[in-house]
């Protein structure tokens, strides 16, 4: 397939490049899961765990089914539930959401900030104000967002969940792979959910996720929830818990791309700043989080209007530059969420929705196709 000018389409996410390119190694870390056979739990999960705990600088990581099963089996393990109010950022991915429903607790959507898209700590205080004299809900916890690849403003989060004195955790989903003031993110808060989705920064070949954490008691509580409540035996079950291991396939994927991991976070890097110098003043680049590093699993620009990123997407496509909307709704507007939220208004949340526009980043990226993503945008 070639686009009317000739050039075959840019790849929004290449996954076969990459597969290409990790080559044997990857292949050897399959063939040993095939022979071996421990399909569920192998010794790579436990390896790959051992490495994520130690890139997260903290002491425990459970390897689960994925990050949405990640937030879920942290919540659980807070008894999160019924009367409970969960704040949360409106601009984000539907699985911080949907968990505290699935729960019976409440998620209270808080607006963003209008340059790092993420969780407002001003409006964090007043929603959580609005909660408490209300008298319905009962503040119980906090879910910072890392978005896009970006830290959440996480020294204002831990005053803040100290003040209301609120469980924190972290879904870094997104950001595996950042920092936040020199120190990878992983110990921000409680507890650190992953995603291993394949379009992550760090992503499996399907679903799988994974939970940091210092606090040994709640790391074997995790691991106790995530293989049906079980004890110290499998047939001694000691509460309700779920099916959320991680398979030892997709671990075994995972320990041959964290090899690589640095080099493709630098070359994410390399390319968000290529798009930094060729599109800044055309369009709005993406504001750092200062004192950071980001993982870029997203790269976002914005445009004044939803005419003009429609009009530029169109002539993008015409010319074979992908690009995507994350996110065309808020939380908030979702028809699944619409009946839990009170009604407030989250103008930062709603007006990034009409304006925003993600092109691709990828380490598979060649120079020509940066440059070509550049001129589709600028046109």
């Amino acid at each position: 397939m070639t686009t009317t000018g000739g050039e075959k389409p840019i790849a929004f996410l290449d996954l076969p490049a990459q597969q290409r390119r990790l080559g044997a190694p990857l292949r050897q870390r399959i063939d040993t899961v095939l022979e071996h056979c421990r399909f569920v739990l192998g010794p790579e999960v436990t390896e790959l765990e051992e490495r994520l705990a130690q890139w997260g600088g903290v002491a425990h990581c459970v390897g689960v089914s994925s990050g949405t099963d990640a937030l879920q089996i942290v919540m659980m393990a807070e008894n999160i539930g019924p009367g409970d109010a969960v704040f949360l950022p409106a601009f984000t991915y539907t699985a911080t959401a949907e968990v505290p429903l699935l729960l019976g607790a409440t998620p209270v959507f808080v607006d963003v900030d209008p340059a790092t898209f993420q969780i407002d700590p001003a409006n964090l205080r007043q929603r959580i104000e609005k909660v408490r004299s209300d008298g319905i809900l009962r503040p119980r916890a906090l879910v910072g967002v890392d978005l896009f690849g970006q830290p959440a403003p996480w020294d204002a989060l831990r005053s803040i969940a100290a003040d209301y004195d609120l469980f924190l955790m972290d879904d870094c989903a997104q950001s595996f792979g950042g920092a936040y003031h020199g120190r990878k993110l992983g110990a921000e808060a409680t507890a650190t959910t992953l995603s291993f989705f394949p379009s992550k920064p760090l992503g499996g070949y399907g679903d799988g996720g994974a939970i940091l954490t210092d606090d040994a008691e709640r790391a074997d509580l995790y691991r106790s929830l995530r293989t049906h409540g079980e004890g110290k035996t499998r047939y001694e079950v000691l509460r309700t818990g779920m099916n959320g291991r991680l398979d030892t396939l997709q671990a075994a994927v995972l320990l041959a791309k964290l090899d690589v991991f640095p080099e493709e976070l630098a070359r994410r890097d390399a390319i968000a700043d290529a798009y930094d110098a060729g599109l800044r003043g055309v369009v709005t680049v993406p504001a750092r989080v200062p004192d950071s590093a980001s993982a870029w699993a997203i790269y976002s620009i914005l445009f004044r209007n939803s005419a003009e990123r429609a009009a530029t997407q169109e002539r993008m496509k015409a010319v074979g530059v992908p690009s995507a909307i994350y996110y065309p709704l808020p939380l908030h507007h979702q028809p699944a969420y619409q009946p839990h939220h009170d009604g407030v208004a989250l103008p930062v949340a709603e007006s990034l929705s009409q304006r925003i526009l993600a092109l691709p980043i990828h380490p598979e990226l060649t120079d020509a196709e940066v440059a070509r993503v550049i001129a589709a945008v600028r046109g």
